[in-house]
């Protein structure tokens, strides 16, 4: 079995709160990445609370983003259009439920591989990628560059090459 997992492409990390430029253009590549993936496509949400300014993300990043039940927390229309799974709520940068969710996948048929798209390379891809390289560390990790964004460009590159150390496969962009 192969799994895509798209990581939080929600309005506020696209061209919300916290978009930028970079996220907006890697929307279509994501798009057409997911429309044409032979396997199971996963998908991740930032989700906070109405009290996310009084948490410890919150007080170092004070800007309110992806509160669950607003716009900005939803995914970004182009990639809810081909969401045909309920995403996994992740109140962290990533998600212990979705390296459980993939180990529980693994004993029953084997993950040859999951491939991570999405945002921020530099903050959530790289988290959820290396959880998962800790529940499946004999299976292969991808991230596509070119389906990533990070803060900025440059985070962007540091957190590619600090996932190529850990031994998770790169695809350059």
């Amino acid at each position: 079995m192969r799994i895509l997992v798209v990581v939080d492409m929600q309005n506020d990390f696209v061209d919300g709160a916290l978009g930028t430029e970079e996220a907006v253009g890697i929307v279509p590549a994501v798009a057409e990445r997911i429309r044409s993936f032979d396997g199971r496509v996963l998908y991740t949400q930032d989700t906070h609370e109405s009290d996310y300014l009084k948490t410890l993300e919150g007080k170092k990043l004070p800007v309110p983003h992806c509160i669950r039940g607003t716009e900005g927390w939803e995914l970004c229309p182009k990639i809810k259009a081909l969401c045909k799974e309920v995403p996994i709520d992740k109140p962290a940068f990533g998600s212990v439920e979705l390296g459980r969710m993939l180990k529980e996948y693994d004993s029953r048929e084997k993950v040859e591989s999951v491939t991570f798209v999405g945002l921020c390379t530099d903050i959530c891809v790289i988290s959820n990628a290396m959880i998962v390289k800790a529940f499946l560390p004999e299976t292969e990790i991808i991230v596509d560059a070119a389906c990533c964004a990070g803060v900025t460009p440059e985070s962007h590159r540091q957190a590619l090459e600090a996932m190529k150390v850990c031994q998770i496969k790169v695809l350059d962009e």
